[in-house]
């Protein structure tokens, strides 16, 4: 039987307990998706005792329904489609490409408010832990995986509250391992599986950020675009 979980926060703590092996292991980082994922994510790193970063992507929403997802974009100038949704609601490439040069503006502006002059996280040859707060059709996550794929880390960890299980099953194929805590069969929406889903702020990711532990990394370490 599932149960609802209190908020991110309790997400989070309930998510580190499952992944105390990494605990301390320095090859290990911790990269929240914004904004929701960052509150999870912050007791994951801090549990875990590893820094806490972000992977920047943005969800494709349907211009009659944002929630639901036709797609993501992440920085680099990746974007993943999800074709049955595209095809099922009948979207044509112009819609898709308006949609995405709106999302594109929102995440250049995170990536100013959030990331700053703070140099992107040293991902080649690492674990890394990705976390969300829940995943209903996958394709936010799906972007930012083929984004950290490009750089060749030594592992994927996707680390989430709640999942589908058939998404949970595809993405088994694409990483190397799925840690979560629920995974209802009738999913509808993330937000019936939390007492409280309010929304994450601007100023609370970047609240978190700062309390967070960094790594005094030079920028020319690593990028995200080659």
């Amino acid at each position: 039987m599932t149960e609802r979980l209190h908020n991110r926060t309790e997400a989070g703590q309930l998510l580190a307990k499952k992944l105390t092996a990494y605990t301390n292991c320095s090859d290990v980082l911790v990269l929240a998706l914004p904004r929701g994922g960052v509150p999870v994510a912050f007791e994951v790193a801090k549990a875990l005792k590893m820094p806490l970063d972000i992977c920047l992507v943005r969800k494709l929403g349907i211009p009659s329904y944002r929630e639901l997802a036709m797609g993501a974009i992440a920085m680099g100038g990746v974007r993943v489609l999800n074709e049955e949704v595209v095809q099922w609601r009948g979207i044509s490439q112009e819609v898709i490409a308006q949609v995405t040069a709106e999302e594109q503006q929102e995440l250049e502006r995170r990536d100013r408010l959030f990331r700053g002059c703070r140099p992107l996280p040293r991902v080649h040859h690492r674990r890394v832990i990705l976390v969300d707060d829940g995943i209903a059709t996958g394709s936010t996550l799906r972007a930012a995986i083929t984004l950290l794929q490009q750089q060749q880390p030594e592992g994927i960890i996707v680390a989430v509250p709640v999942v589908h299980p058939l998404v949970c099953q595809g993405l088994k194929v694409e990483v190397d391992k799925v840690v979560c805590l629920q995974m209802p069969k009738h999913l509808h929406s993330i937000s019936l599986w939390y007492d409280d889903f309010s929304q994450t702020t601007d100023e609370e990711v970047q609240k978190l950020l700062e309390e967070a532990s960094y790594e005094p990394i030079s920028i020319r370490e690593y990028s995200f675009t080659k």
